[in-house]
């Protein structure tokens, strides 16, 4: 298959798997900002949290550097990814158990953030290498443990 047909083609669900396994655990290991990035489409990246929309890298780089110094001993599991090609890519259904530790100073502990996280990802390919590309990222819901610290 040439480089244009592999463009056109929408990333097929063994990549759209492989792309969210790749995200998790570089969130989980707080990977260099560069190695994330490649998994972005670029600048016209569209992310939308519950605390904040971002658009681009920049706004994404500001993100990152933030959680990844609030958020600690993370870690991320794969429950569910299902996979719809569509005429412009691929929509992805996630759901991801998030667990992650979070110290508010002064307080004398850490607390344990344990949640389920619905998102919907559109997934395309990256101009020239064909990779498969996070484009669109939305956190629909996420669903706390009854013991769980908040956001």
């Amino acid at each position: 298959m040439t480089a244009v047909a592999t463009e056109l083609t929408a990333p097929t669900a063994t990549e759209a798997e492989a792309l969210a396994a790749d995200w998790y655990r570089k969130l989980d290991i707080h990977a260099p900002l560069d190695e994330v990035l490649a998994l972005l489409s670029g600048d016209d990246v569209e992310m939308q949290f519950p605390e904040a929309t971002l658009r681009g890298t920049g706004e994404f780089q500001q993100w990152y550097e933030r959680v990844t110094n609030l958020f600690f001993d993370e870690v991320h599991t794969l429950k569910q990814v299902d996979a719809e090609p569509t005429d412009n890519g691929t929509t992805v259904k996630v759901v991801v158990r998030w667990e992650a530790s979070v110290w508010n100073p002064p307080a004398a502990n850490s607390e344990r953030i344990k949640c389920d996280a619905y998102q919907t990802w559109h997934v395309t390919r990256a101009a020239g290498s064909g990779r498969a590309v996070i484009s669109r990222y939305i956190v629909d819901e996420l669903v706390f443990d009854a013991d769980s610290a908040k956001l």
